[in-house]
């Protein structure tokens, strides 16, 4: 994901056009798309601020309202293997899980798992 625009940037293209400039020339003047100077007038319309969004993922995920059952099975059962805790997520919580987001959320939690099942 790239970086958002820097605020300076995002001020004089909105006061390029509040200056009675087309969005076309506010594009072609600063060298960014006419999307992005729609999007500014727009924010600053809506908002009365220029700051960017935060980018990426807020932490809210699908196990995240899970997180204390997944940590009470671990501390139960002592170690126990990704696979097997996303097939106890599927069975007991309704919940359809990749173990590798089971790996995240255990390193996240801070919880260590198994390797392997005893018999491999």
């Amino acid at each position: 994901m790239g970086k958002p625009h820097p605020l300076e940037l995002r001020q004089h293209v909105v006061a390029h056009v509040e200056a009675g400039n087309t969005h076309h020339s506010a594009a072609a003047r600063y060298d960014v798309s006419v999307k992005f100077v729609n999007d500014m007038v727009k924010l600053k319309r809506e908002t009365g601020a220029l700051a960017p969004k935060r980018q990426g993922n807020p932490g809210i995920g699908k196990l995240t309202p899970h997180e204390g059952w997944v940590r009470a099975q671990v501390e139960a059962k002592g170690e126990i293997t990704l696979d097997e805790m996303a097939a106890r997520l599927q069975a007991e919580r309704g919940v359809s899980v990749d173990p590798s987001s089971v790996w995240r959320l255990f390193r996240r939690l801070g919880l260590t798992h198994k390797k392997r099942h005893s018999g491999a």
